[in-house]
């Protein structure tokens, strides 16, 4: 079964991390890719762009209304994704257990429904 772990933060308005910081977090990330790549989970992983530069696309009153990011309505951000080919549920979050998110991320594990 594959599942989505998708990772954000909690607080988008915090401050940015210093060089340093930055460049520890893409050395961890790519070392779970590898991780993942390695073990034969990957389906698909992607970093995302800043939302200052993401769409959302709604529909009310059955006309679509589109709003250019940043989004003030929520505190949290996304900042990228995996698809990752598991067993099980268990599975998926031992995988997510290892994202190296740090104490303000998060990774929301959902299945995805086979097409």
């Amino acid at each position: 079964m594959r599942y989505l772990l998708l990772i954000g933060h909690n607080d988008k308005h915090a401050a940015a991390p210093t060089p340093a910081q930055s460049q520890a977090t893409l050395q961890a990330f790519m070392r779970f890719t590898e991780e993942l790549r390695t073990a034969g989970k990957t389906v698909a992983s992607e970093r995302l762009r800043p939302e200052d530069q993401a769409s959302r696309v709604r529909v009310k009153a059955g006309h679509h209304q589109i709003t250019d990011g940043p989004f003030a309505e929520t505190k949290e951000g996304l900042g990228g994704f995996y698809v990752i080919e598991c067993a099980s549920k268990d599975e998926a979050l031992e995988w997510a257990k290892k994202v190296p998110i740090g104490e303000n991320g998060f990774v929301d594990v959902r299945p995805v429904w086979q097409m």
